[in-house]
């Protein structure tokens, strides 16, 4: 008597658990490029996918290969043939990097994205996660931001041109799966941390900053720090090994459930913790994190930049993303890893 379909089952037909093997071989083999493997973003990326067991991940330092050039990138992408492309290279820094070199953020990081994006249609790359940042947001937005906010107001002056840059990436994104039906998604991460940041005296984000400035104090036996502003600012600080973690979630994401969670033009997610301190409370974190016994001082006659940055993270949430690690216990880690690379 023949069997009905009911009654087939996995065990009764030689090869499936084969096959389910093979496919899952070949998902991990797939040819992944990470472009900026070695900025803060990168590396955690590359990390978090050789966590996962990824086996073909694809890399270029600027010195082999200049994102920049489009002829360059054209080569690049129809030599190897990625399937998928974290885009996480960037011109980054804080408010004095951007304030003195202002076309530089705006150029560097529109040829960039745009070769990129442009070059991996061309090649026929299946996915691309485009990484922007939290500064895209009006100034004096509502707080919690949510994704809507984008394009509603006037941004931050000390950052206008990377935003504006970072803003032509989400729109490149959505008018490409648009107009030519690519799924290219976008991430907004708020401020990360972690290994292998910049830790540059004068063009580092405000936790590099500080870490050095206390961790040289210390060892000078310095009686006090100077920090920029007042101190009242609040911001969210995110690791960035959960910042990467999130990009390989969403990247991972089926195109329904991705879908069913953005719009053709407003299909950026926001990633971050939901939660943010003062200036002067994370000051105190690292202060205590380095061991720096003098005090703290304030010099106000700089700026403050943007006074509240808080990502409404609703939609990673839906979606299955929560952060794991805590501001305290990050900023104890990445301190070690400051000390282990620099002494």
């Amino acid at each position: 008597m023949t069997p009905t379909p009911t009654s087939i089952t996995t065990e009764a037909r030689p090869g499936f658990a084969g096959k389910e093997e093979a496919n899952q071989k070949n998902q991990l083999n797939k040819c992944i490029y990470v472009a900026g493997h070695r900025g803060l973003v990168g590396s955690a990326i590359v990390r978090a996918l050789r966590k996962r067991d990824y086996s073909n991940i694809l890399t270029r330092t600027h010195a082999e290969l200049d994102l920049k050039d489009q002829a360059a990138v054209r080569a690049f992408f129809a030599e190897h043939q990625p399937e998928e492309v974290y885009l996480a290279a960037a011109k980054v820094g804080g408010i004095h990097a951007n304030n003195t070199y202002p076309a530089e953020f705006i150029y560097d990081n529109l040829m960039v994205q745009s070769n990129v994006i442009h070059e991996a249609w061309r090649a026929g790359v299946r996915k691309l996660l485009f990484l922007g940042s939290s500064c895209i947001y009006p100034r004096m937005a509502e707080q919690p931001i949510r994704e809507e906010y984008l394009m509603n107001g006037a941004l931050e002056p000390t950052n206008e041109p990377y935003a504006i840059a970072k803003i032509a990436g989400i729109k490149m994104c959505e008018s490409y799966n648009r107009q030519y039906g690519t799924d290219f998604r976008s991430v907004m991460p708020t401020n990360l941390y972690g290994p292998g940041d910049n830790y540059h005296p004068e063009n580092s984000h405000v936790i590099p900053a500080l870490i050095r400035r206390f961790h040289e104090a210390k060892i000078a036996g310095a009686e006090k720090v100077v920090i920029w502003g007042t101190g009242k600012p609040r911001r969210e600080f995110l690791h960035v090994d959960d910042m990467a973690d999130a990009c390989v979630h969403v990247m991972n994401l089926d195109n329904a459930t991705y879908a069913a969670h953005t719009s053709p033009m407003l299909s950026h997610i926001n990633v971050g913790t939901g939660e943010d301190v003062t200036i002067r409370e994370v000051a105190e974190m690292i202060k205590n994190a380095v061991g720096f016994k003098g005090e703290i001082e304030y010099d106000t006659s700089k700026p403050d930049g943007t006074p509240r940055k808080l990502m409404n993270t609703a939609k990673l949430t839906a979606l299955g993303w929560r952060p794991s690690k805590s501001l305290g216990d990050g900023l104890k880690e990445t301190y070690g890893h400051f000390v282990a690379e620099y002494g």
